[in-house]
């Protein structure tokens, strides 16, 4: 992987974070050298379980399962425009190539002084930046898809590039989602019930939310376009969760409609030779489990009763 993000003194210190933030933060993870990058311990880690098997207890009935690796085919990522979208998030895995002493040349370039990373070559490979984006062409290569369409249930580590000193915004993350891909009926059928749902889920864990309309970060100005058109036409909600403050909440839950970008892209139709439309809902596997910390304390042992009892902890 080729990125340069640069190395400072401050990164991974929270002492700029609220004081109820750093107090608990500082118990679950340690720094890696990377903002947004961190080695997390096991009590973090046990949540992180219990939340997805508290989302599992809410898998819609006939969902597939499938699980992702972090990493996807490049070419599918350029198929489905994620690099006119979303270019500032995109991480490309690159390689050293050639003969051994080629590689043997420019990996002593570092024991040199000099820069072995010039070297590098793109590979057909990229990071995934959602969990959703490998499930599409699955589904396509099946052919027609059947009047009542698709659930899947998907996962996988992503990465964006958006390094951030906050610890509700990581570079490395899991994502859990539930896609559906069917008519539009069909999608508004399926997530409308999800938002309610998932104010459910956010209750019995014992987290304060709100839900309001939301846009994709778009890039330039083409795309300040776009993300005013997709909060006008309400295709994408979040739950909200005020983890570092009620003013700027953190997003942890997103109900999403693509309407017919990814049959387009794919070829997903009907038995009739309609477009199919595909929406999903999105849960912040990281981001949840920081707010359930935040809003209950270090001590996993010390939170309410309902709580633990909701998570099996």
């Amino acid at each position: 992987m080729n990125i340069a993000t640069p190395i400072s003194h401050a990164c991974c210190d929270h002492s700029f974070e609220p004081e109820h933030l750093h107090a608990t933060v500082s118990q679950l993870f340690k720094p890696s050298g990377v903002d947004g990058v961190y080695g997390r311990t096991g009590a973090y880690e046990s949540v992180i379980e219990a939340l997805a098997a508290l989302i599992s207890s809410h898998r819609p009935q006939d969902a597939e399962v499938f699980r992702f690796a972090p990493v996807m085919p490049r070419a599918s990522l350029e198929k489905q425009g994620y690099l006119n979208s979303f270019p500032q998030l995109i991480g490309a895995v690159s390689t050293l190539t050639g003969s051994d002493r080629d590689i043997s040349k420019s990996a002593a370039k570092y024991e040199n002084g000099g820069d072995w990373t010039e070297d590098l070559k793109p590979s057909d490979l990229v990071l995934a930046p959602a969990a959703c984006y490998p499930i599409y062409p699955i589904a396509a290569g099946r052919g027609i898809v059947p009047d009542e369409g698709y659930v899947f249930d998907v996962a996988a580590d992503c990465f964006r590039h958006e390094p951030s000193r906050h610890v509700d915004r990581f570079q490395s993350f899991r994502m859990r989602e539930y896609v559906r891909i069917g008519t539009p009926q069909q999608i508004q059928d399926f997530r409308e019930p999800w938002v309610e749902r998932a104010k459910g889920i956010a209750d019995a864990i014992g987290l304060s939310y709100i839900v309001e309309v939301a846009n994709d970060p778009f890039f330039g100005r083409v795309g300040t376009m776009m993300a005013n058109q997709q909060r006008e036409d309400a295709l994408k909600f979040e739950l909200l969760v005020p983890v570092r403050s009620a003013q700027s909440p953190t997003a942890c839950m997103s109900f999403n409609y693509h309407k017919e970008h990814f049959g387009e892209v794919w070829g997903l139709h009907n038995a009739a030779g309609q477009v199919l439309h595909t929406g999903c809902v999105a849960f912040g596997m990281d981001r949840l489990a920081v707010a359930l910390f935040v809003t209950h304390g270090a001590k996993i042992a010390d939170w309410p009763a309902g709580v633990r009892q909701a998570l099996r902890l």
